[in-house]
């Protein structure tokens, strides 16, 4: 299929379920990869990986096909590799990997920044269809559906909804059975990531504007910059606008952990990536991110990736 025609394929398709992209809006995205399964009305995924040509906002609209809908959205979890009119795609900026669920008809603007890259399944669900499958376990999650409620939540990718995501895109097409193979797919993604959800921590769900969303993407942000030296609480409130207590319930209820848990999960999944990719020794990587006790960065290590750094590394190898 031409470049043109899978812009015209997923902007027909965006629009008929209410994500609306108008036409200059599709001429500013190059789309490698995509593909959209339709089970309206209770049920869409859709999965497209795609590079931003020139930097652009769109507000989004209201829904039209799916009443009462929430969407899951699983980013930058798969690799893309593929050619575009034989020629690979421009150096885009490395995004983290993130999962977000948030009301489909929750209006927001977003941005996107020239030569990104955005590889991304969405799953988009109507409430009530949902809850026929939580039963009696969709009242640990009721924010969720309450209607009047403004939620944004972001989860840690886990392994097993990196392998059900590369799954989903990378494996040939069943011969037979395709649409029921896709939509079993869509629901092993939900039930890995309610797993990960029932272990958040609890908190008291409030709703959320759009400045109390972009204030907590800020402080997260700054956490995620200085992951070798934390930043102080002084600095995190200057940066949100808001008070300690505030800016500490709305970060669990968003990120679903503590500002300090949160920093020492990232922290130590940078550590991991050192020792993987870079292939630094275990004191270089505890050095690099700010530990002066190598017993202590075991053990922190050891709590948040499940191995003690030695025993991670020599198994690289």
């Amino acid at each position: 299929m031409s470049t043109e025609n899978k812009e015209q394929n997923i902007l027909q398709f965006a629009n008929k379920i209410g994500y609306h992209i108008e036409e200059d809006t599709a001429q500013n995205i190059e789309i490698n990869y995509q593909k959209i399964f339709d089970f309206l009305p209770e049920l869409v995924m859709l999965i497209a990986s795609y590079v931003v040509k020139k930097t652009f906002t769109r507000q989004t609209a209201a829904p039209k096909f799916i009443k009462d809908g929430i969407c899951f959205l699983f980013a930058n979890m798969f690799d893309d590799d593929k050619q575009t009119n034989g020629e690979r795609t421009p150096q885009s900026q490395k995004v983290m990997a993130y999962v977000r669920v948030f009301p489909y008809a929750l209006s927001h603007t977003s941005l996107f920044i020239k030569n990104s890259r955005i590889k991304a399944v969405s799953v988009i669900i109507n409430a009530d269809y949902l809850k026929s499958f939580l039963k009696q376990d969709a009242q640990q999650f009721q924010f969720l559906f309450d209607n009047d409620n403004n939620f944004l939540i972001e989860e840690i990718m886990t392994d097993d909804i990196l392998c059900t995501v590369n799954d989903i895109v990378k494996r040939e097409e069943p011969r037979t059975l395709n649409d029921y193979h896709y939509k079993l797919k869509a629901m092993e993604l939900l039930f890995y990531l309610f797993q990960s959800l029932s272990k958040r921590e609890k908190s008291v769900h409030q709703k959320l504007s759009e400045i109390d969303i972009k204030s907590i993407y800020k402080v997260r942000d700054k956490i995620i910059s200085s992951l070798n030296k934390p930043s102080t609480v002084f600095e995190l409130k200057q940066i949100a606008g808001m008070n300690e207590l505030k800016m500490r319930k709305l970060f669990t209820q968003v990120f679903g952990m503590g500002i300090y848990d949160y920093y020492q999960h990232f922290r130590m999944k940078e550590a991991s990536r050192l020792l993987r990719e870079e292939k630094l020794s275990v004191s270089e990587v505890g050095y690099q991110m700010g530990f002066e006790n190598l017993s202590h960065f075991t053990r922190v290590f050891e709590k948040h990736i499940g191995r003690k750094p030695k025993k991670y590394s020599s198994e690289l190898t």
